[in-house]
């Protein structure tokens, strides 16, 4: 079985943002970039599931500009065997993802595909619902828990009341979520080794799809600065407060 794996290239999660002084949208000069961390909790799952014998090769795909192949890079220093680069400059949202992740599978054919829940960057978390609906396949989203059973699925689902598990029929989608696994790290040699790996580029047109954007996004603002909080003397005048002053109760 072939699992695919899409990866995205984000401002690294320790890199305190910076809005540009127009308020256009988030200031990216000079600034870290890697690999979207639920992403990469998508590769580890599915290199332990290769290492399981439940798959035989792992094919990780990034969308957007010529630099995401880096993120390939760390993917198959990972461990990974090969790397799509679906190559576009233009701001791709979750629909044109999942198109050009639909037509992806379609050429590629993997059994399972995993996805991290959501991009740190935009945070829509609607990528892999809407790759799942496109293909027609079942999904199991915000994954704490993967086990393969022939062609049957256990997902365990990190939700609102504590954990759901759902069984599913393969070939399908999943979702991770934080407490999945944590991510090994690459050592140099595998590191040295990734440089000879192939990669593939395509274009969005390869797949027929239109990245045009949807929505326009008409300002961006930092957030205001938290207030400081207060000491109170009693308890009484602790739910005092919140009746009055913060209308919590």
């Amino acid at each position: 079985m072939k699992i695919l794996v899409p990866v995205k290239r984000v401002v690294d999660y320790n890199v305190k943002i910076r809005v540009k002084p127009d308020g256009s949208g988030v200031d990216l000069a000079n600034v870290k970039m890697s690999m979207n961390p639920f992403d990469e909790i998508g590769v580890e799952e599915a290199l332990r599931l290769k290492e399981a014998g439940k798959a035989t090769e792992v094919v990780v795909v990034s969308i957007g500009p010529a630099q995401a192949a880096e993120t390939l890079r760390t993917g198959l220093a990972m461990g990974a065997d090969r790397g799509i680069l679906v190559k576009t400059d233009a701001a791709v949202e979750p629909l044109a993802v999942a198109k050009i992740l639909k037509g992806v599978v379609e050429a590629e054919a993997p059994g399972l595909v995993i996805l991290g829940k959501q991009a740190i960057d935009d945070d829509c978390a609607q990528t892999g619902q809407m790759l799942s609906a496109l293909l027609g396949w079942s999904q199991g989203t915000f994954a704490s828990k993967v086990v393969i059973d022939g062609d049957v699925l256990s997902v365990t689902r990190e939700v609102d009341g504590g954990l759901q598990t759902v069984k599913l029929k393969m070939p399908a989608i999943v979702t991770t979520d934080l407490r999945l696994n944590e991510p090994r790290y690459a050592s140099l040699p595998n590191i040295m080794k990734a440089k000879k790996k192939p990669i593939d580029e395509k274009t969005p047109a390869d797949f027929g799809v239109d990245t045009t954007p949807r929505l326009k996004v008409l300002t961006t603002v930092e957030p205001g600065a938290r207030k400081a909080g207060v000491k109170v003397g009693s308890v009484a005048e602790l739910v005092q407060k919140l009746k009055s002053e913060a209308g919590v109760i």
